[in-house]
């Protein structure tokens, strides 16, 4: 199996999914079932089907999240030397050499991605235009847009 790039918080997430899904949802889809089967006929009982429907929901994502779990890389990034170099877990923030807009975006695994928040992929092209780069280092991100260049103006390992 591939191992999963992770950041310890990404993995601390989804413990805590996990953990909430197992001891809190799955206990009440239970009940849900029960108290549905009390109701009669199953063929015709729409509660019943519901929290099926609900428990293989819950099931498969607790299957997804332990598989992702136990295929994880968990990179701690704080606990390394910052040499300047953007890498995996890095919070990097560059300076849009057109518009001189000033982001930082903090590249995380695929699972943890949320641009609003100005977490990015590691696979996305942005990451994959910063990775292995230096501070004050120069990139060209292919975007939709076209080309836009970027200036590593900070690397920090938060």
């Amino acid at each position: 199996m591939n191992q999963i790039p992770m950041t310890l918080r990404g993995a601390e997430k989804l413990r805590e999914e996990l953990n909430e899904l197992k001891t809190v949802k799955r206990p009440c889809i239970i009940a849900s079932i029960a108290e549905a089967r009390e109701y009669g006929d199953l063929k015709e009982n729409a509660e019943y089907h519901a929290a099926r429907e609900e428990q293989g929901f819950c099931e498969g994502r607790i299957q997804e999240i332990e598989a992702k779990l136990s295929n994880a890389q968990v990179i701690d990034v704080t606990s390394m030397p910052n040499t300047g170099r953007v890498i995996f877990g890095a919070t990097v923030t560059v300076l849009n050499t057109e518009t001189y807009e000033e982001s930082t975006y903090h590249i995380v695994g695929d699972d943890e991605a949320d641009f609003k928040q100005n977490l990015i992929s590691v696979n996305s092209p942005m990451a994959r235009g910063l990775v292995g780069k230096d501070a004050n280092d120069l990139t060209v991100i292919k975007t939709p847009a076209g080309d836009v260049e970027y200036e590593i103006l900070k690397v920090e390992y938060l």
